[in-house]
């Protein structure tokens, strides 16, 4: 094999609980954490879409999708490229879940003749991905990923690979959640994964599960070359990434962090960055005792003690599920640009049974950017890391 091409970001686009767009995402990450639920809230998809009767074809996570990629491309600029040399990697954990509850309802009450023949493309995990390539004629490959809480970050580490082995020269990538249904909710909650005080508290002494909340967020991935040749404005590089399974249980992750330490340390090796060059760790940090405990006991040996700064924006955005992987990365992107990584919102108390990790709290920390790590861990097992470099 050859060299691996560099891979840039030039557009970023989100949608999510705390902000629509760069600026009201910033915005968020730095404010206190809502007490209401944690939804898209002001969301109108006439915003992001040509053809307004298409929104009725679409579930709201397809939405989400389509409005992210329209940011990220609006940022990005023209792509300058042949369209079969574009591709799509736009994920998302669950799907059109709310199209699927409404028609079962729809079928019960009213019986099979009403059920709408749009249910399938609305509630098919790729018509996300498969609506950004239609909306703007990409034809390179146009593919979904789904796992659970580790999408994102799995969809963008993949579509870095797309552009560094040479299949493509740009690729969005991205994943997309909106999961906040009456069945989602109460399986998560009979489940014990949510907090009962509905308060985010991750790394905390007193944390007691997860935040429920939807959203999304895409990237423009693009070769270096390619990019800096049309004069895109570069917003940071992806250096590497890993994706390994704990192969333990359904739900809970492997004792003491053991998969998280495997994924960190392979993705440092794919971006060829040693664990003191790492500067920053936007960690999943799902405010759940298992998560948390695995996680910081995984940085806490791989990276030793101080460590890099660590940051979990779940304390004000709640767990966006699928989503939150490419909402991560993004606002590991940002901090980057604003030299500012936001406080761990919730976190009042460090747990003293985990290992001491520089977990950020209270105020915004300024710092030097750096290599970075985004860590995402899902149901099943999934794993995945991406590192991100300051362009």
């Amino acid at each position: 094999m050859g060299e691996k091409r560099r891979v840039a970001v030039t557009g970023i686009g989100v949608v999510s609980p705390v902000g629509i767009g760069l600026e009201a995402f910033w915005q968020g990450l730095l404010a206190p954490q809502p007490t209401e639920e944690r939804r898209v809230h002001d969301f109108d998809p006439k915003d992001f879409y040509d053809d307004t009767k298409a929104i009725r074809r679409a579930d709201r996570f397809e939405q989400f999708a389509i409005a992210a990629a329209k940011q990220a491309l609006g940022q990005s600029g023209s792509l300058d490229t042949d369209p079969e040399r574009i591709g799509v990697l736009v994920g998302t954990g669950i799907g059109g879940v709310a199209t699927h509850e409404a028609q079962t309802l729809v079928l019960d009450r009213k019986g099979p003749r009403r059920v709408s023949p749009f249910t399938v493309p609305m509630m098919m995990v790729n018509a996300a991905a498969a609506a950004i390539s239609i909306q703007y004629g990409f034809q390179g490959p146009c593919e979904t990923v789904g796992t659970a809480c580790a999408t994102g970050t799995h969809a963008i580490g993949t579509a870095a690979r797309w552009i560094q082995h040479g299949l493509c020269d740009a690729v969005l990538a991205g994943s997309s959640e909106a999961a906040m249904t009456p069945i989602s909710i109460n399986s998560f909650s009979n489940m014990k994964a949510l907090s009962p005080t509905g308060i985010s508290r991750p790394f905390d002494t007193a944390r007691d599960g997860f935040i429920i909340s939807e959203g999304g967020a895409v990237l423009v991935l693009e070769e270096w070359e390619h990019a800096t040749r049309r004069g895109a404005t570069l917003l940071g590089e992806v250096l590497g990434s890993a994706s390994v399974a704990d192969a333990h249980h359904i739900t809970a992750p492997a004792p003491e962090g053991t998969g998280a330490i495997r994924c960190m340390q392979r993705a440092l090796d794919d971006a060829g960055v040693e664990p003191s060059q790492i500067a920053h760790i936007n960690a999943h940090g799902t405010s759940t005792a298992l998560n948390d405990a695995a996680e910081a006991k995984g940085i806490a040996q791989l990276f030793g003690h101080p460590g890099p700064i660590v940051t979990s924006i779940k304390g004000v955005t709640g767990h966006s599920l699928g989503a939150a992987g490419a909402l991560e990365a993004a606002a590991v992107l940002l901090s980057m640009h604003h030299a500012l990584i936001p406080p761990t919102d919730g976190l009042e108390q460090y747990d003293p049974d985990l290992p001491k990790i520089d977990v950020v709290q209270k105020e915004a920390r300024p710092w030097t950017p750096g290599p970075s790590l985004s860590n995402s861990f899902g149901f099943g097992g999934h794993n995945g890391t991406l590192v991100l470099g300051p362009a």
